[in-house]
């Protein structure tokens, strides 16, 4: 079964984009990429077949500060002219439990790629208004800006 992320999804879906921005020597800053969209495709019977497809819009960050938020999109951080996307491609979903899993792939930011793994808990599976199928996923993970080249 194929999961895509809606575009009119509620803060719900949002949380997927929280992120912490380091920004400067000693300051962790919180924000979210608004704009991003993704796919999920189960095999419920295989789940090591699994696939998970994210990407986020570096020009959409907003930690609540447009300054701050001009400065991330710069070359001394993301670099959004040249890259424009962060994405991440998990090729491999291993069951931890029921409902719990752990999904392997590659990130890219700035043009390096690094496997990483998160932890993904299935939320649920409900139908909405229009009598859609929304399945709820929610999982983070951190991650060294320093290994994709952001100081």
């Amino acid at each position: 079964m194929r999961w895509r992320r809606s575009r009119h999804a509620t803060n719900h879906g949002k949380r997927a984009t929280r992120t912490d921005a380091f920004y400067g020597a000693d300051t962790s800053v919180r924000g979210a990429f608004n704009e991003l969209d993704g796919s999920i495709t189960v095999d419920a019977e295989k789940p090591d077949r699994s696939r998970v497809e994210l990407t986020l819009k570096v020009a959409s960050i907003d930690t609540r500060n447009p300054d701050r938020d001009q400065h991330l999109r710069t070359n001394d951080f993301f670099d959004a002219p040249r890259f424009p996307e962060i994405t991440f491609v998990g090729n491999r979903v291993d069951q931890v439990d029921e409902g719990h899993f752990i999904v392997s792939g590659d990130v890219t930011i700035r043009g390096i790629t690094k496997e990483i793994s998160i932890p993904i808990d299935f939320m649920g599976v409900e139908r909405d208004p229009m009598g859609n199928l929304r399945a709820g996923f929610e999982g983070s993970r951190r991650i060294n800006r320093q290994d994709f080249g952001l100081r």
